[in-house]
């Protein structure tokens, strides 16, 4: 079962974007695990999966698996356009020895309540028994998962294990607060009311540049670390987030490349100001 603080891990690139670069993995990871993260989700939103490769996923699922240090916990998200996919990648989280599993509902088509109950189901089955959880994002796959679907995945998969819930405002995250399953919010400045409610951690994009704060956020409640991750997410909200959040990774000694996958694009001179700006307003830099 995941617990705490997760950083939804950026994945680092090559050659404009467009290969692997495997070896920052490792140093990603340790910097993530001295600063106070209790594990990653790998290939999700922030890790640019959907843009990725299967091949890719799985090699990146495999490297921070490698990486990380004894009791850093290690999620892959499986999520993709086909259930085929989602369940290859599922399996193969569990053979290389993850720690749970994580699926958003499969974005462009708005699969009706059977159709998203059999994909589901599929991926938990795939990883079973690893811990599965069920990645709601309406914003990302452009629909909402009905409650009733996790209410009735939860009679056929018994690895169902939470969920992580994107949504905003908390009023959109509050209903998925299910008796007996965990639940990890995505948007940092939910993280103190969600806690207060229940909730069981944070899984965040923010964590992956910013771990000291998320950790202090969600480990110790600080008042100060939710003011700090909420004035990131507005300094941060008009450029384009996967790379600033590369471009402070770099500023802040990881051996990575400011790179995304296109479409996604890089910072402007101007953009990478901004970022810079947001990193030294809260002491990151």
């Amino acid at each position: 079962m995941l617990t705490g603080a997760i950083a939804a891990a950026v994945t680092p690139l090559a050659r404009g974007g467009e290969d692997l670069d495997e070896d920052a993995i490792g140093p990603l990871t340790r910097f993530l695990a001295e600063r106070g993260i209790d594990g990653v989700l790998a290939c999700g939103t922030t890790g640019e999966g959907i843009l990725l490769s299967v091949p890719e996923r799985r090699r990146v699922a495999e490297r921070f698996v490698e990486a990380g240090p004894e009791g850093f916990q290690v999620a892959i998200h499986a999520g993709a356009q086909s259930t085929s996919h989602t369940v290859e990648l599922a399996t193969h989280a569990k053979e290389v020895g993850a720690d749970a599993v994580a699926v958003i509902a499969p974005p462009y088509f708005p699969l009706d309540e059977p159709a998203l109950l059999d994909h589901l189901r599929s991926a938990g089955e795939a990883c079973g028994p690893l811990p599965f959880y069920v990645y709601e994002f309406a914003g990302r796959s452009g629909y909402a998962i009905p409650v009733r679907v996790i209410e009735r995945l939860r009679q056929t998969s018994p690895n169902l294990a939470g969920l992580k819930v994107s949504d905003t405002p908390w009023s959109a995250v509050e209903p998925y607060a299910l008796e007996g399953l965990d639940l990890f919010v995505g948007s940092e400045p939910l993280v103190l009311e969600a806690l207060e409610h229940g909730a069981d951690g944070a899984v965040s994009g923010l964590a992956t540049a910013f771990p000291e704060i998320v950790a202090a956020l969600v480990h110790d409640r600080d008042a100060r670390a939710g003011e700090h991750v909420s004035t990131l997410r507005t300094l941060l909200r008009p450029i384009p987030f996967h790379a600033a959040l590369k471009e402070i990774l770099v500023a802040r000694g990881v051996p990575i490349r400011p790179l995304v996958r296109p479409p996604l694009r890089p910072l402007a001179p101007d953009e990478r100001e901004i970022a810079l700006d947001a990193a030294h307003r809260v002491g990151a830099l």
